[in-house]
């Protein structure tokens, strides 16, 4: 088997009108209060989205049902500069039931004062080849409005408030 030829990075920077502190929290401890209701991988609507605040912890969803669906985990933990958690889900966002390194990608979010209360925020999704045939769909998925420019935004604006 010949393996996939590397897939850009996509990657996303923001300056958030907030001390690092903050800007770290409200992107780990309270990613549930900026992520959107919509983006979801389970069947039953989205209750709560968690990141768990620890290397080896979970990304995950827990529907109004009580059920979790494991997104990923977080493979660095390192307030408040920098968060990476591993992302398993496809190009059609469906989770990928083998939970291994190899076959996921990767987020990293690194966070660097700038100063008088503001944060520069910058956000890179690697290793997009590692979900094999859905892996250019994915690119062009988490690249698009709805993937992390949206949802950057949308965290910028709840880190700033």
């Amino acid at each position: 088997m010949t393996p996939m030829a590397t897939i850009e990075a996509v990657r996303k920077s923001v300056l958030v009108e907030a001390p690092i502190e903050r800007a770290f929290d409200v992107f780990t401890e309270g990613f549930d209060s900026w992520w959107p209701r919509d983006h979801q991988v389970a069947s039953v609507p989205l209750e709560k989205v968690v990141l768990e605040s620890r290397e080896g912890g979970r990304w995950y969803e827990i529907g109004t049902d009580g059920s979790e669906c494991v997104w990923g985990r977080v493979t660095a933990y390192e307030p408040p500069n920098r968060v990476v958690f591993s992302w398993h889900l496809n190009g059609r966002f469906e989770l990928d039931t083998d939970l291994t390194p190899e076959t996921a990608s990767e987020v990293e979010v690194r966070f660097t004062s700038e100063g008088a209360g503001s944060t520069r925020v910058e956000l890179e999704h690697r290793h997009l080849e590692r979900h094999g045939e859905t892996a250019e769909q994915l690119r062009e998925g988490v690249a698009s409005e709805g993937g992390w420019p949206g949802l950057i935004a949308l965290y910028a604006e709840a880190a700033s408030a």
